[in-house]
């Protein structure tokens, strides 16, 4: 299909304006043929879209990995109608995949917006993302690509009403972030009503405001007033982040729907669709593309090489302490890789990488959830985010986790303070759902080293390995029990004991493991020869090291975990045995079942029933009795009833 440029576009916008109202045509024409849709949520940014692509948008569509490319994000991901007839518009979708591909099963313009569309960057839909993800784009463009593209992002005004959309304010006006300009489509109506502040312009010009970027007040259907408004923030006058705050009307350009709050996510039936063209004028077949993006490329980054840690067996070494270590060696082998923090940084061990490297450090601060839409938003430029932050918290950003995934981003996550373990500081800072959490995201890797070297090793890995990988880190300082020659596979195991008349399996993580260790030298003493499993990699886990241990332990097996019994690394063992198990299988499941409070860290594991005397007791029922133990795990745990 032939193209336009903006430069043959004229001096009026009066095709601009044609453009808005197919735009508009092909929201709705697409949202009723797929019988679902949110066609009045693209009729209000109709008009701001249209001047976006035509003169603003420096984009070459026919190579969108193009370096260069300015970046459209839209957070208000519900508008996918708008969205997919932009890319109609500009010739990369055809009116076919349009009418017959949206919504469908099978096909790639889905009900939100995703990467399987080659021109979209993050997926979008649950509201209050899009806008943290382009702070991370934007981060990549100024202090690390350093390259003049802006990133364009499309929020809705139900949205502002999140705490997500405040932190990356927040952030971009910290960062100086002049490349990320936020349009905020003010149509008054959400899904069951009006907005908090519905027309409210000046509230939401002092908030935005409040947070040290610049605001600006239009007409969204405006079109001279857009194209200022735009010109405008592309010079950022004052700068500051632009947020362009515009006034919309639901449903634009079909009286019967226009400011309705009857007619959200529901598309026009046939014979209403067909007057709500008509009246828009009827169906169009214009393409046209905006500006082409200024020639640049990528600037190089220097990463002086480093030593990879090692340690000595026996030392006492905190697992994160090694994970800021492998970091930082891993950043002075590796130009991409970059580390993120929520303000934990000397706690998790981050800070060695900021010192090494602080032009790749962002600091997110207490923003967990901008923290992990950074590091999203950072992978979509090619770059290997490593962010941490205490595993409690990362609860809170579960959703960004979830939809890094949907995203298909890699992100590498680090959660430290893990389990009651930390002691005193109280169930408050104690991650006893995290292992649950991330295991249950899609295709995810979860790790969780009981050593320094191990650590190393699997930060290393990490950088390598696809998707979501989490590493869960220990705040105590244990004892190095591998040599640095020692191989650690994502997927495997390490066995630090083993006979050939092993009695009874223990299998342990992190802090348990070295439980279970202390654990089957009490059973040694007995008489009790105890086979002990490091099952330093939950997802995915060594079902066949398991297997073949339970086997030749008479189907005898204790797992002892630092974590809620729900969906932890028990589960995950327990999942393995059941792949094919002996016939007299016999399980132990030691977890943490009460609510903890503050103590010492070896008290509460005592508490918790996970030390090395209740896994040693645990162990010993199953020697005597041959018997499965039920989901309450032995019958004395030390556990307040």
């Amino acid at each position: 299909m032939p193209t336009a440029n903006h430069e043959n576009l004229g001096p009026d916008l009066s095709r601009v304006a044609e453009l808005a109202a197919q735009l508009r045509v092909d929201s709705i024409r697409s949202s009723t043929s797929a019988g679902s849709g949110h066609p009045t949520s693209s009729m209000s940014a109709a008009d701001l879209l249209a001047v976006l692509v035509s003169r603003h948008l420096r984009y070459d569509w026919d190579a969108p990995g193009l370096d260069v490319n300015d970046h459209l994000i839209f957070s208000k991901g519900h508008a996918s109608p708008l969205l997919y007839s932009v890319f109609k518009a500009v010739g990369v979708v055809s009116d076919e995949e349009l009418m017959t591909g949206y919504r469908r099963f099978g096909q790639r313009l889905q009900g939100h917006p995703t990467p399987a569309l080659p021109w979209v960057d993050v997926a979008t839909g649950s509201l209050g993302q899009g806008l943290p993800d382009g702070v991370g784009v934007a981060l990549a463009g100024k202090y690390l690509d350093r390259l003049p593209y802006r990133v364009w992002v499309l929020c809705g005004d139900s949205e502002m009403a999140e705490g997500s959309i405040w932190e990356a304010l927040d952030k971009a006006s910290h960062y100086g972030l002049t490349n990320l300009i936020t349009i905020v489509d003010v149509n008054r109506l959400g899904q069951r009503g009006a907005t908090e502040l519905g027309w409210d312009m000046e509230t939401y010009a002092r908030r935005v405001q409040a947070f040290g970027a610049q605001a600006i007040i239009i007409d969204g259907h405006d079109l001279d007033m857009i194209h200022d408004a735009f010109s405008a923030a592309a010079e950022a006058p004052e700068d500051k982040p632009v947020v362009i705050l515009a006034k919309t009307i639901k449903g634009k350009g079909f009286a019967e729907v226009e400011d309705s709050p009857d007619w959200h996510g529901k598309p026009f039936p046939p014979e209403m669709a067909e007057r709500a063209i008509d009246e828009l004028g009827g169906e169009r077949a214009l393409t046209l593309r905006g500006p082409q993006p200024e020639a640049g490329s990528k600037a190089g980054i220097n990463a002086p090489s480093k030593a990879l840690p090692s340690y000595k067996i026996g030392e006492k070494i905190a697992t994160r302490k090694a994970y800021g270590d492998a970091l930082a060696a891993l950043g002075g082998n590796d130009p991409t890789v970059v580390a993120l923090d929520g303000e934990v940084g000397n706690s998790t061990h981050s800070d060695e990488f900021a010192k090494a490297f602080p032009d790749r450090f962002f600091e997110m601060y207490i923003a967990e959830q901008q923290l992990i839409a950074a590091a999203a938003g950072l992978s979509t430029r090619g770059y290997k985010a490593f962010a941490s932050t205490f595993a409690a918290f990362l609860t809170r950003a579960h959703d960004f986790i979830r939809m890094g995934s949907i995203s298909g981003v890699d992100l590498r996550l680090c959660g430290s303070h893990s389990g009651v373990e930390i002691g005193a500081d109280g169930p408050s800072q104690m991650a006893l759902e995290d292992l649950a959490m991330m295991r249950a995201v899609h295709d995810s890797t979860v790790l969780y080293p009981a050593d320094a070297t191990s650590t190393a090793a699997l930060v290393q890995s990490m950088a390598e390995t696809p998707g979501i990988s989490y590493l869960r880190t220990t705040r105590g300082a244990y004892p190095v029990l591998y040599s640095p020659a020692e191989q650690f596979p994502v997927g495997g195991s390490k066995l630090l004991r083993s006979s050939d008349n092993d009695d009874v399996t223990l299998i342990g993580a992190g802090v348990t493991l070295h439980e279970a260790l202390k654990a089957a030298e009490i059973l040694a003493a007995e008489g009790i020869q105890a086979r002990v499993v490091d099952c330093y990699s939950i997802k995915p886990i060594d079902t066949e090291t398991l297997l073949t241990a339970a086997g030749e332990t008479q189907g005898r097996v204790v797992i002892a975990e630092d974590h809620h019994p729900e969906g932890g690394m028990g589960s995950a063992a327990k999942d393995a045995l059941l792949m094919a198990p002996p016939s007299d299988l016999s399980i132990a499941h030691l977890a943490v079942r009460g609510m903890p409070g503050s103590g010492t860290g070896q008290e509460l594991l005592a508490w918790a029933g996970i030390d090395a005397q209740h896994i040693a007791e645990a162990a010993r029922h199953l020697v005597e009795a041959g018997t499965l133990i039920g989901p309450d795990g032995p019958a004395l745990t030390g556990q307040k009833p």
